[in-house]
C-alpha cells in the first residue's frame, strides 16, 4: 500500500478491522492516520490508542500497527518532528505498554543487552543493525543479525538479547513497542560489555547518556 500517493477528499479514519474507500483507493486498515485534503498525517495519539488494545494479543498484532505506521516514513517524522538530538523519547509509558522514538547518533552503536518482555521495531529513517546473541556457558554468543531500513519492521520475543548499531552518517529515527514498562521491567535486566562480553545490570540512566555521547563524539569528529 502506498500511502505517500495524495487522494481527493478528507477522512478521519476511527476504527480498525474495516477497510473505507477514500478516492478510488483502499484507507489504512489501522487508527493512525488522518487524511486531510492531499495530507497524510500520523496521528499519534491514534497509534498509541491502538497499541494500548493490541499488546495483550502480543507481538504479532503490534508488529501490523508498527509496520503501518512507519509505512510512511515522512507523515511519522513530520508528526513528531525532525530529530535535533540523539536520544530515548518516551511517548507513552505504562506497566503494560512502552512507546519509544528512539533517535540514534550516526554511527552510534549499544552494547548487547535484554528486554524480559516483547519487542517491535520499525524504523521511520535511516537504517538499524541488529545483531542477535544468546546465552552460554560463562556468557553469550552472536547467532545471528538483521539489517532494517525505512519502512522495514521486526518483532523480539520477550527472552531476545541483542545489539544494535545505525552504520550511517547522519540520525536514524525508529519507533519501538514494549510489551512492559522499558524503564521499569519486571525482572532485572542485563547489558554485556562491548568488548569482553562481560554481563552487568542494565542501568537506563547509563544508556540515556551513551546517547548523548555518542552524538558529542560524533560533533567533535566534523571539520
Amino acid at each position: 500500500m502506498n500511502l505517500g500517493l495524495p487522494v481527493c477528499g478528507w477522512w478521519l479514519w476511527q476504527g480498525r478491522g474495516r477497510i473505507h474507500e477514500v478516492g478510488g483507493r483502499p484507507a489504512p486498515a489501522t487508527g493512525a492516520w488522518i487524511e486531510l485534503g492531499a495530507s497524510i498525517m500520523f496521528d499519534k495519539e491514534r497509534f498509541i490508542h491502538d497499541c494500548t488494545q493490541a499488546v495483550a494479543a502480543g507481538p504479532a498484532a503490534v508488529r501490523e500497527l508498527v509496520a503501518e505506521a512507519v509505512s510512511d516514513g515522512a507523515a511519522v517524522m513530520r508528526a513528531l518532528g525532525e530529530p535535533v538530538h540523539a536520544g530515548i523519547n518516551a511517548l507513552h509509558r505504562s506497566p503494560d505498554l512502552t512507546i519509544i522514538n528512539f533517535v540514534w547518533a550516526p554511527c552510534m552503536s549499544l552494547m548487547p543487552h535484554d528486554h524480559h518482555m516483547f519487542s517491535v521495531v520499525g524504523i521511520y529513517a535511516g537504517r538499524e543493525d541488529n545483531i542477535f546473541w544468546r546465552r552460554k556457558e560463562g556468557g553469550i554468543e552472536a547467532v545471528g543479525a538483521t539489517s532494517l531500513g525505512a519502512g522495514d519492521v521486526t518483532a523480539l520475543e520477550r527472552d531476545a538479547i541483542h545489539s544494535v548499531l545505525n552504520p550511517i552518517g547522519r540520525m536514524t529515527c525508529a519507533i519501538h513497542v514494549y510489551g512492559g514498562d522499558f524503564f521499569a521491567p519486571p525482572q532485572q535486566r542485563s547489558l554485556w560489555d562491548h568488548e569482553t562480553l562481560a554481563e552487568a545490570p542494565w542501568e537506563v540512566g547509563k544508556v540515556k547518556a551513551l546517547f548523548e555521547q555518542a552524538e558529542a563524539r560524533f560533533n567533535a569528529w566534523q571539520p
